[in-house]
């Protein structure tokens, strides 16, 4: 397995890690149930097959991601560089409402509830999931700084922030991950973020690399997405936006036919490809899918090849924001909170 480096005094990890979220919530095929075995299955297949780099959340379920990863790495945590977060808080009354908190109480409590339902004593990285506007970002991280003198923590990150609020993060304690949303369809970071990582030594750990499925090509009709499926709210995987999707999707296709690769191995090469500094976490819950992904390190994009990729889907090119309004309500007031 390839390795990167975690930031610039941070740990080696494996090149592609595995998020997990999809094992337990919000992806989900019409028909079809949760599979706790081949989400198992394939947890421990990642382990054989070198992946490291795990990530969930304790609000994926709520908590049941953090419960699956405890149960799966009990015999095995030595293995695994574990990746968790706190901070999106959610209203069991309206499964789409989000709320925030940066709270340096409800911080401990998370944790606290983080390492239990992982059966683990320590947490080797942990994330503000969102930021919290009520609360400045050096309150935060002051207290997860806490967690790491008392040995309950290993390394700090931040997910969907600004670079002000990085700037001001790596001041307090050194942060080692931003964790953002980076695939051909989502390249937003681009501008910013990423110069930013670069420039203060920070990796960037890259989320739905495969554009929530839609890049593997895999994805022909929103009806395919069971009832409970979030992509059925995604404003990407709706209407005209969907057929005009689809369109970029089927040409990245073309393009992997043409390299004799998978389109998901494609655009998983493109994210690669961008920086050393760059470790993607494509989810999946099946085997197969997994073994596609990891094979995306051995594919090698020539200038040219980018070049192409690009044309197909430049920059902003995907129809649609990339999450429904509530989030995107969180994420534009959170953005220099």
């Amino acid at each position: 397995m390839k390795q990167r480096q975690l930031g610039k005094n941070g740990p080696l990890v494996s090149a592609i890690g595995l998020g997990c979220m999809g094992m337990s919530e919000f992806y989900t095929t019409a028909g079809a149930g949760n599979d706790e075995k081949e989400s198992l299955a394939t947890l421990y297949r990642a382990l054989e097959l070198g992946i490291t780099m795990l990530d969930t959340a304790d609000v994926y379920g709520p908590h049941t991601n953090e419960v699956l990863l405890g149960k799966a790495l009990k015999e095995r945590r030595d293995k695994v560089f574990l990746a968790t977060k706190f901070g999106i808080v959610r209203d069991p009354s309206n499964p789409h409402a989000r709320g925030t908190n940066g709270h340096p109480d409800y911080i401990r409590q998370s944790v606290e509830g983080s390492l239990t339902r992982l059966g683990t004593d320590v947490i080797d990285l942990y994330y503000q999931h969102r930021p919290d506007p009520s609360v400045p970002v050096e309150e935060t991280i002051g207290a997860m700084a806490d967690l790491v003198r008392e040995g309950k923590v290993r390394y700090l990150g931040l997910s969907e922030t600004s670079v002000s609020n990085l700037e001001r993060a790596q001041k307090v304690h050194p942060i080692s991950a931003l964790q953002s949303e980076y695939s051909l369809w989502t390249r937003d970071v681009e501008t910013e973020i990423l110069p930013a990582c670069e420039r203060l030594g920070i990796a960037f750990v890259a989320y739905s690399p495969l554009g929530r499925g839609f890049l593997t090509g895999a994805i022909r009709s929103p009806d395919e997405f069971g009832e409970d499926d979030f992509r059925r709210h995604n404003p990407r995987f709706q209407g005209e936006n969907f057929v005009k999707n689809l369109q970029l999707a089927d040409k990245i296709g073309e393009l992997a036919k043409e390299k004799g690769v998978q389109p998901s191995q494609l655009a998983l090469a493109w994210v690669l490809s961008r920086s050393p500094n760059i470790v993607p976490i494509p989810g999946t819950k099946r085997r197969g899918y997994l073994e596609e992904n990891i094979a995306a390190l051995d594919v090698s994009l020539s200038e040219a090849e980018i070049a192409a990729i690009e044309a197909v889907f430049p920059f902003q090119a995907a129809a649609g924001e990339r999450y429904g309004a509530e989030m995107m309500r969180i994420l534009r007031k959170n953005a220099d909170a």
